[in-house]
Parts: structure tokens; C-alpha cells; sequence
């Protein structure tokens, strides 16, 4: 299998991404609702915004994927009126470029839960550090601080890693993932690790 992005790959990642968009843009308003429970509960559901990367991953399984997966759902969230603004985008930007490198550092060659958490938790490491540029957690207090990041990487591993393995092995179940790439069992072996 050629690890060369087609337009086939690509079509199928942003129409993968869109659906994450949509998704995206739903999670804002679920953020916002749970954020006045305090303690950071809202960090626990954060890590939705990682999971196109990761599940879009474990489908195309090639180089570029987890980035344009990214940068094509947040553009999908802006498009429909985020209100995140224009920073969704950037932010799209780092956290698929962060989950690229991650993906990249493995060589492509491992897709089961501890290279997409992984993934997932280099994303979780982009956003934290624009997060700290854009001054939202840089006076909180270190206890404070932790919990914040705890609950965001507990939520990253949850989303990036354990819900987009159980969605990609249903799909892999229903066998639409066959028409985007043909699969080795081996591969399909992989996700049960």
C-alpha cells in the first residue's frame, strides 16, 4: 500500500473532518455548559477537539493525514460560525501539526491505542502551549494548574485514544473502511491492542 496521499485520501479525510466540524461546532455551546460546574470538569470533554486527527488517522493510516484532518474540521467549525472566531483555525493548525509529528516519530507504523493517545496528547501539548501564549492559564496557581491539565489529558486520552478506536472498529466492523483502503488483518489486529 502506497503511503502517498491520493485524492481519493484526501476526499475521504476531509469528508471525515467535516463530520468532526459539525461536531466541533456542537461541542462549543457543551463546553461553555459545563465550564460554570468548576474544578476544570470542562477540560475532561477538551479532548473531543483532538479526536478528527486520530480517527481520521486510523482509517487513511498515512503521512499528512492527522494534520489535514485537523486543519479541515476546525476550518468546517469556523465556516459554521464558531465561536471560537478565527482561532479555531490556528489552533486546528497546531494541534493536527502536533499530532503529525507524534504519528511521524512512530513512522507511521503504529495504530493502535497508545500511539493515537499519544497522538492525541501531543495535540492536548500544542493547545496548552497557545493556551499559555494567549495568557487563558498563566495566573493560575500551580494546584490549580495541574488539575487543569490533568483533567485535559485524561479527556485527550479518552477522546483521541479509546472513543476513536471503538468508532474506527465499528467501522471496521460494518466493513465501510474497505472502500477507502484496503487493510491487512494485521492492521485490523492492531486496534484490538
Amino acid at each position: 500500500m502506497s503511503k502517498r496521499l491520493k485524492l481519493t485520501d484526501i476526499l475521504v479525510t476531509i469528508v471525515i473532518s467535516t463530520g468532526f466540524g459539525i461536531l466541533y461546532k456542537i461541542w462549543g455551546p457543551l463546553y461553555y455548559a459545563v465550564k460554570p460546574l468548576g474544578l476544570h470538569i470542562d477540560q475532561l470533554i477538551y479532548g473531543m477537539w483532538f479526536m478528527a486527527a486520530t480517527a481520521a488517522f486510523l482509517i487513511i493510516r498515512k503521512p499528512g493525514v492527522a494534520l489535514l484532518a485537523e486543519v479541515a474540521a476546525s476550518s468546517g467549525e469556523f465556516l459554521m460560525g464558531s465561536e471560537f472566531g478565527l482561532e479555531v483555525l490556528l489552533y486546528g493548525i497546531v494541534q493536527g501539526l502536533f499530532a503529525e509529528l507524534l504519528l511521524m516519530a512512530f513512522r507511521y507504523k503504529r495504530y493502535d491505542l497508545l500511539a493515537v493517545s499519544l497522538a492525541g496528547i501531543s495535540s492536548c501539548l500544542g493547545s496548552l502551549i497557545l493556551d499559555f501564549y494567549k495568557g487563558y492559564i498563566g495566573d493560575l496557581s500551580t494546584w490549580n494548574l495541574i488539575l487543569y491539565i490533568g483533567f485535559r489529558l485524561i479527556g485527550t486520552i479518552l477522546f483521541t485514544g479509546v472513543f476513536a478506536i471503538a468508532i474506527v472498529k465499528a467501522l471496521e466492523a460494518t466493513g465501510v473502511t474497505n472502500l477507502v483502503r484496503s487493510s491487512s488483518r494485521k492492521d485490523f489486529e492492531s486496534l484490538d491492542q
